[in-house]
């Protein structure tokens, strides 16, 4: 009979080990998270390479726009952070506080025009701008934002040509008005972005497989009129991964990082084998949210 009660006693406290080590582990990664994807963006020669090879392409696919007659001015419309501002810095601000994403101190931050050029960006723009193309910079920051966006904006010499193309956020989060508004106007010949969002309203799209289905849809508009650039940090993927529109305290981060783990093992699997193998692999799951496989 001891011998049962100490095994069972055994056994529970590992239990609550385990338990314990894995919302740490989740913890961790929700703390550190962004900022393993800051130190890409500020360290990695491979996202200055992304980047340039999608500027690259911007210039020939502009430089093929410029040789079709249009009846009206052509026009670039982009997104701005993490498409051509690296605002990284605020993540890693976040990070030595131990604080999340909050709108108040993202305002506080933009305010101070600290956000960085992306590689090639504004060789691209400034040539852009050289050939007569208007340029509309399209963003979901806030109308209080102008000001030091506008700073940011002018103190890396990027084309401004005006206060009415730069666009901010209405009270929709969708840009799909306000590309309309331009198309009234404007032949649009590129969109640039770092999120879906930034190209069509089809990826307006909540769930993980309603913007995979729109990607699909799309597949041949990008690298000729949609220009994607790296975004390893946030975006609206991970809003439908999720499951929530809107950035959350981190206790519920937490929980939702968590709910999304076990999306993953259901639904997310290896198919990259041939039919001999593949009944092995199509049960491993291809993301371990939480798990100590992450960089925790």
């Amino acid at each position: 009979m001891k011998k049962y009660i100490f095994c069972s006693l055994f056994l529970f406290f590992v239990s609550c080990y385990a338990q314990k080590s894995t919302a740490d582990a989740q913890e961790h990664f929700v703390s550190n998270g962004k900022l393993y994807a800051a130190l890409f963006q500020q360290q990695a020669a491979e996202y200055d390479a992304l980047c340039y090879q999608a500027y690259n392409i911007a210039r020939l696919r502009l430089d093929e726009a410029l040789t079709k007659p249009s009846d009206k001015p052509l026009a670039i419309v982009s997104d701005i952070d993490e498409t051509f501002m690296n605002t990284s810095y605020y993540a890693v601000e976040c990070g030595r506080k131990g604080t999340e994403f909050e709108y108040k101190t993202w305002e506080e931050w933009t305010t101070k025009a600290e956000a960085t050029p992306l590689a090639g960006a504004v060789e691209f723009f400034q040539y852009a701008a050289q050939k007569g193309v208007q340029i509309f910079y399209v963003t979901n920051r806030k109308e209080s934002e102008r000001k030091g966006t506008t700073l940011n904006i002018k103190r890396y010499h990027f084309p401004f040509q005006g206060d009415d193309h730069l666009i901010f956020r209405t009270a929709e989060r969708s840009k799909e008005n306000r590309r309309l508004n331009i198309a009234k106007n404007y032949d649009i010949v590129l969109f640039l972005g770092d999120n879906l969002g930034d190209f069509d309203k089809d990826f307006d799209a909540t769930t993980p497989e309603g913007r995979s289905q729109a990607v699909e849809k799309n597949h041949k508009q990008f690298g000729t009129k949609y220009i994607v650039l790296p975004n390893t940090s946030y975006g609206d993927w991970e809003n439908a991964l999720y499951g929530r529109k809107s950035p959350h305290p981190e206790r519920t981060q937490r929980a939702n990082l968590k709910n999304a783990q076990g999306k993953a093992n259901q639904v997310i699997h290896l198919s990259l084998y041939s039919s001999k193998v593949s009944s092995f692999y199509k049960k491993k799951p291809l993301l371990f949210l939480g798990s100590s496989n992450l960089l925790v």
